[in-house]
């Protein structure tokens, strides 16, 4: 049988290799999340934290993929329904839901939900293919994987820098 780890031990597992690649420590890593059937690749230095979908306070006027304002330990972050924000199906929030703090590391409090999280991912596990010239420049590049498996790469920077992405008023 294979050894259970607990929730707690993962996260501060997964904690501390966060701090490690943002401080450029360790082997360079992927965080694999889900969103909307896509698998996303985000570079380990630009998620800040994974924390439970908590309670969402919904901000009036605002587009449908902007699902509102998190408050983790005092801090604000807006919340973007991922999968909604790339054209996908709104992203149910049950016990796998996640938010992904991105933006952080560029001043930015900015949280990313996202379906479920698929752990960490080593860069060397996967292949690079032709970037797909109909996505935007931050969901462009792709990869597979062993199993053929395509992996959209996300890069948190130009996300930041999208004009669509920071302008959530209707």
């Amino acid at each position: 049988m294979s050894r259970k780890t607990s929730l707690r031990d993962f996260q501060a597992y997964l904690a501390s290799r966060l701090t490690d690649a943002a401080q450029g420590r360790g082997a360079a890593s992927w965080l694999g999340v889900e969103a909307g059937g896509k698998s996303w690749l985000a570079d380990l230095a630009d998620g800040g934290e994974i924390v439970p979908a908590t309670q969402l306070t919904p901000v009036p006027l605002t587009r449908p993929w902007f699902v509102g304002i998190a408050n983790i330990r005092g801090n604000l972050y807006a919340v973007t329904d991922f999968s909604l924000f790339c054209g996908g199906p709104p992203i149910i929030q049950n016990t796998n839901a996640r938010l992904l703090l991105i933006g952080s590391r560029y001043g930015v409090n900015a949280a990313l939900l996202v379906s479920r999280m698929l752990g960490l991912k080593n860069p060397q596990d996967f292949t690079a293919e032709a970037p797909d010239a109909e996505a935007a420049a931050w969901g462009a590049e792709r990869y597979s994987d062993g199993q053929g498996k395509i992996w959209y790469k996300l890069s948190v920077r130009e996300l930041l820098a999208d004009k669509n992405f920071m302008n959530i008023g209707v």
